[in-house]
Parts: C-alpha cells; structure tokens; sequence
C-alpha cells in the first residue's frame, strides 16, 4: 500500500487548492491511500525553538515520515507560494540534521481565480525541493485556471481534463515513490 501526505497551502475553508486535494482523493491509483494533513495551528518558524518544536510541528514531521510521497495544492500568493506552507516547509525541515522531507518523492498542483493558475508557485515550490532534495513528478503539470468557473458551490471540481490530469499527476508520484523506494 501506498501512502500519500496531501498538504494543501491554504488555511481559506473554501479554498480552491483544499478542494483539489480533496479531488484527488477520490482519484487514488489502486493499493493508494491518502491523508490530508491542514496547516493550521503551526506558529511562525522560530529558530530558537527548532529543537523543541510544538506538538503541530512534531505531528506534521511524524506524519511526513509516515508518508511514502507528499502531494502539494497550492495557491500562488505574490508570485511565489503562501506563506503558510513556506513556514511549515521550514518546520520540517528543521533543525538541520533532522530534515523531514529529506528524499521525500513529491507532486504539485495548484488552482487559481487568474490565468496563471499557480504556475509560478509551483516553479518556487519546485526551487525549495533543491535544497530539501525531494524528487519531484515533473508532468502532468496540474494547474486548474479561472478556477471559480470549475468548481461548483460545493467546491467540487467539474473540469473533467483537469480531473484526468490529476489522475495522472497520481500515478506518475506512485511510479516516482517506487523507483524511489526500488533504488535504496
């Protein structure tokens, strides 16, 4: 059996990238499971507490290193991801030598209100991943445009293309997690 962490990068109750998240929930390959890990409740990243972290961060790390691969939804704020998930990125991955994600194969998705749809917040994602040396799916690119005209008021995605691109995105991070899991 597979694990997935969803992380959506939103703490909105109607957010776009939560309703993704819960999309490819009801997309899983077979032998998949996932569970959806909320970013509430973790304070602002402080150094001085890196190696006494509160119980949220100990969770969150507890449950990366539970999970085979980790599925992103984020938004694009400013260019560049929320700061939410930035900070909970910089959580776990602290202190130096107990970094969470480290090898952790990941994918990314995004919605967003524009024509962007969160492409450029993927592109940084995929910049931390560098450093935190996450493999990464590289395609499908799942970027759900315009997105109020795709979900319906009950944030349930109706763009089938984007729901067979997630569907995709899935298998491409189960095939990544086992090559991953093959070659150590």
């Amino acid at each position: 059996m597979v694990k997935i962490l969803g992380i959506p990068g939103s703490l909105r109750k109607a957010s776009y990238n939560k309703a993704l998240m819960r999309t490819a929930a009801e997309l899983l390959p077979p032998n998949t499971t996932m569970e959806i890990f909320e970013l509430d409740g973790i304070p602002p990243f402080n150094q001085d507490e890196e190696n006494s972290p509160p119980p949220r961060v100990v969770e969150l790390k507890r449950k990366i290193r539970e999970a085979d691969g980790i599925l992103f939804a984020t938004p694009e704020y400013n260019y560049s991801i929320p700061g939410v998930l930035k900070n909970a990125i910089d959580w776990a991955s602290r202190p130096y030598a107990d970094n969470a994600w480290y090898g952790k194969p990941a994918a990314i998705m995004s919605a967003s209100i524009g024509m962007i749809g969160g492409a450029r917040a993927q592109y940084h994602l995929r910049q931390v991943f560098v450093f935190l040396n996450m493999p990464s799916v590289m395609q499908p690119e799942v970027i759900v445009t315009f997105a109020p005209q795709k979900f319906d008021s009950e944030l349930r995605l109706l763009d089938n293309d984007a729901k067979k691109f997630i569907s995709q995105l899935l298998q491409n991070l189960v095939k990544l997690i086992e090559t991953t899991k093959s070659s150590k």
